[in-house]
C-alpha cells in the first residue's frame, strides 16, 4: 500500500518510505490511500480471540500487502508480549490498561512494533545506521528507547524538555546506554518536537545521515496503537450483552492515540464515538467550540504527557474527515480539565473504588464520568502506571504507591544525558558530528 502527505505536495511514498523516512519531505504526515474495512464474521467472532490474533488481523489491513505473512505475524507476537487488561471500575466505565509493558505506558506497543518493523526493513535493504529522532514529553522517550535498545543498525537520540519529565520516566531512556542517547534540552516538549521536525527538513543534515522519526508521526508507530482499541472491544463485548454503544475516551496530547482509534473505527470498529481529554493545554477542545485551530506555547501540568501546544496529528484527523469540522464533531467531543479537578478526580475514584489513576488515566475517566450518555458504555485509556508519578499521585491520595520491579530495575540506574540548547544550529552541530 502506498502513503500519501498530508500537505499533499510530496510524491507518494512506499510503506517502507515511509517508515525510514517519517515525515514526508513537504512536512506532511504520512497517511495510507486506503483504510480497509474488516470483514463482519471478524467482529462476530472478535471475543473468541486472543490479543495477538486480533492485532495480527487489523496489522494485515495496514501491512499485509509489504510484509511476508510470517514475518508480520512474528513482529505482532514479539511486540505484544503482554496483557492488555479491561478492568471495570465503576457502573458503565472501564479502564483499559495499557501499562503492563516493558516501561508501563501505552507507546510500548507502537515503540516495539516500529523497532521491529524498522529492523526488518534495515535488514532487508542492507542499510548500514539508521538514525532515529524522538521528542518527548515523558513515556515516549522510554518506549521507543526500550523498543530499540540493541536493535543492530539503529541509534536512537530521545529529545526531552530539561526539568519536565518525572524522575522514573527520566530514568528509563538515560540510564540505557548502548544506542540510546538522551538529550537534554533546555525549553519544552514543543521546543523538542520543533528540533526533530526541522531536522528531517535540513537538506545537509540528510545528506550526512539517514534520519527517522520515532515519535507518533511515524506511521508504524501509531498504526499499531489500534491492535488495543479492537482487543478492548472483544473484552467488553464478552461482558455486554445488551444493546449499549461504546464510548471511547482517550487522555490526548499529540493525538497519535485518538487518531488511531478512529482508524479502527473507518475499519468497522463499533465505537459509536469518542472523547478527546484535554488538560490545561486545550488546543483541540478549543477547536472542537470555534472551528479554529490556533497551536500556542504549552503549559505544565501534573499530566505531563499531554502537555502539547502543537499536536502533530491534528493534521491526521483533520485529512481523516475532510477537513470538516462538523464532521470531526459528529465523532468526536472534548473535556478538559485543570489540576485541580485532575487531582479530584483521582482522589475520589481511590476512595470510592479503590483504583488508583495516574493523572492522564483520570481526565479521561473524568470526561466518561461527565459525558456518558444513558445507554452508553465507556472505556477510557489508562495510558501509564501511577508509579511513574509517584510523588505526584502519593501527594494527591495521602497513601504510599508501590512501585513495581520494572521500574525499580530502572531507577537503579545512572542517569547519562547530553545537554542541549533548543536552538537548531547547536542541534544540528552535535548530529553531524556523528556522522
Amino acid at each position: 500500500m502506498n502513503y500519501y502527505s498530508t500537505n499533499r505536495q510530496a510524491p507518494e511514498a512506499s510503506l517502507e518510505e515511509a517508515v525510514v523516512k517519517g515525515l514526508a519531505s513537504d512536512k506532511g504526515l504520512f497517511m495510507p490511500y486506503t483504510i480497509k474495512p474488516l470483514p463482519q464474521s471478524f467482529y462476530d467472532n472478535i471475543e473468541n480471540l486472543i490479543f495477538q490474533e486480533i492485532a495480527y488481523q487489523v496489522a494485515d489491513a495496514f501491512f499485509g500487502e509489504d510484509v511476508p505473512a510470517d514475518t508480520l505475524k512474528q513482529i505482532v507476537y514479539d511486540t505484544l508480549s503482554f496483557d492488555v487488561p479491561l478492568v471495570p471500575v465503576s457502573k458503565d466505565i472501564y479502564s483499559l490498561e495499557l501499562f503492563h509493558g516493558p516501561t508501563l505506558a501505552f507507546k510500548d506497543v507502537g515503540g516495539r512494533f516500529m523497532a521491529r518493523l524498522l529492523g526488518y526493513f534495515i535488514r532487508k535493504e542492507g542499510k548500514k545506521q539508521v538514525n532515529v529522532l524522538v521528542a518527548t514529553s515523558g513515556d515516549t522517550g522510554s518506549a521507543v528507547a526500550n523498543g530499540f535498545l540493541g536493535v543492530e543498525g539503529i541509534h536512537v537520540y530521545v529529545l526531552y524538555p530539561k526539568g519536565k519529565v518525572s524522575e522514573i520516566q527520566e530514568k528509563q531512556f538515560t540510564t540505557l546506554g548502548r544506542n540510546i542517547t538522551a538529550l537534554e534540552v533546555e525549553g519544552t516538549f514543543d521546543d523538542c518536537q520543533a528540533l526533530v521536525k526541522s531536522a528531517f527538513m535540513d537538506e545537509e543534515l540528510n545528506q550526512h545521515l539517514l534520519l527517522t522519526s520515532a515519535n507518533s508521526i511515524n506511521v508504524a508507530r501509531f498504526l499499531p496503537q489500534a491492535f488495543y482499541y479492537f482487543y478492548a472491544y472483544a473484552q467488553w463485548k464478552k461482558l455486554h450483552t445488551d444493546n449499549r454503544s461504546l464510548v471511547f475516551c482517550v487522555p490526548s496530547g499529540n493525538f497519535g492515540n485518538i487518531t488511531a482509534g478512529l482508524f479502527g473505527k473507518r475499519m468497522g470498529l463499533p465505537a459509536a464515538r469518542f472523547i478527546a481529554a484535554n488538560n490545561r493545554n486545550d488546543i483541540f477542545f478549543q477547536y472542537l467550540r470555534t472551528g479554529i485551530y490556533a497551536p500556542r506555547p504549552s503549559v505544565a501540568t501534573i499530566a505531563n504527557a499531554m502537555d502539547v501546544g502543537a499536536p502533530s496529528n491534528f493534521a491526521r484527523v483533520l485529512d481523516l474527515y475532510g477537513n470538516s469540522h462538523a464532521a470531526i464533531c459528529s465523532d468526536i467531543s472534548g473535556a478538559t480539565y485543570t489540576d485541580e479537578q485532575i487531582a479530584d478526580t483521582m482522589r475520589q475514584v481511590w476512595k470510592e473504588h479503590q483504583y488508583l489513576l495516574d493523572p492522564h488515566g483520570a481526565c479521561g475517566y473524568r470526561a466518561q464520568q461527565e459525558g456518558l450518555q444513558p445507554g452508553e458504555s465507556g472505556i477510557f485509556l489508562e495510558t501509564a502506571h501511577p508509579a511513574k508519578f509517584k510523588d505526584t499521585v502519593e501527594g494527591i491520595i495521602g497513601s504510599p504507591v508501590q512501585i513495581p520491579e520494572k521500574l525499580q530495575a530502572f531507577m537503579q540506574g545512572e542517569k547519562q544525558s547530553v545537554p542541549m540548547s533548543k536552538q537548531f544550529a547547536d542541534f544540528k552541530q552535535y548530529l553531524l558530528t556523528k556522522a
